[in-house]
């Protein structure tokens, strides 16, 4: 477990988080992905839409899926840049750990923004809401759930 851990924080850490939206694979379907590999290990993340959006991050051992979260969410305040909302969501997620994997911290504050992170559970089974707020007014916010496949 503490393997599958420090991977899937590394692969969190190295994709979505660090690449623009214009280095990401665009498939068929019209989703978007990003991947990241190491060892026996494959993390997949693919989204559909920008502004709102949903997804699923998967991660294979030896391809088999091993642990997946589903998101959905995005702005919903147009009086803020959905670029700036983004740009700072990747600095938050870039603050994923081992102790908080489903997405970024529980509370990171920079210039006029906030995001708070509710996550509640374990690796193995979790659900959770993050918002982000610019001058104390909501522009975005996302739900999420996973945990592990057995």
């Amino acid at each position: 477990m503490n393997n599958f851990i420090k991977f899937l924080v590394k692969a969190k850490k190295n994709t979505y988080a660090s690449n623009s939206e214009f280095g990401e694979k665009r498939l068929k379907d019209m989703a978007k992905e990003l991947t990241f590999s190491e060892d026996d290990f494959i993390y997949r993340d693919r989204y559909y839409g920008s502004k709102k959006f949903i997804g699923e991050e998967v991660v294979f051992v030896g391809n088999k899926p091993y642990w997946a979260m589903n998101y959905f969410g995005g702005c919903i305040n147009n009086k803020c840049s959905a670029s700036d909302i983004y740009i700072f969501l990747k600095k938050c997620l870039k603050k994923v750990n081992s102790k908080i994997i489903s997405r970024g911290p529980k509370k990171f504050e920079k210039n006029e923004f906030i995001y708070i992170n509710k996550c509640k559970g374990n690796v193995e089974d979790f659900y959770g809401e993050e918002f982000i707020y610019h001058k104390n007014k909501k522009v975005y916010k996302l739900k999420y759930h996973g945990g592990l496949i057995k």
